[in-house]
């Protein structure tokens, strides 16, 4: 369960990304952070195939299943917490995925500027995320 004081980058409370498949660093569902995250996994996205791609040719196949992991392996329209610095990378290369805006922890914005994100956010936020009955 996430932290009820994390907040989002809108300054709201951090809501979940999604639980099918799980995801977050603490694979909780939520994008949520702490010290032993030196990835800084904050950001929700909505995967694309570019990114999938950008990401397996920067050496993170993320459409990979890895059974002994119990990780299908993500395939576009998956929402997942990635690395700050790579969404960042990614959208330097023109291919980040859109964020959920709802469901990404304010730490991303130590990384990535806020009107930066708000340019790539996925319309329809504030959803139930994939995979939570309700």
């Amino acid at each position: 369960m996430t932290d009820p004081l994390a907040l989002n980058v809108l300054g709201g409370p951090l809501l979940a990304c999604s639980f099918d498949p799980l995801t977050g660093f603490t694979r909780s569902g939520c994008c949520e952070t702490g010290p032993e995250d030196i990835g800084n996994h904050t950001v929700c996205a909505r995967v694309t195939a570019e990114f999938l791609a950008f990401s397996a040719a920067k050496g993170n196949d993320l459409g990979a299943a890895q059974p002994q992991h119990r990780f299908r392996g993500l395939v576009p329209g998956d929402r997942w917490c990635l690395c700050a610095a790579r969404w960042l990378q990614a959208c330097d290369a023109g291919v980040a995925p859109p964020v959920v805006l709802e469901a990404t922890h304010e730490r991303a914005l130590d990384v990535i500027p806020l009107d930066l994100l708000l340019a790539h956010a996925y319309p329809g936020n504030g959803g139930a995320p994939p995979g939570r009955a309700g």
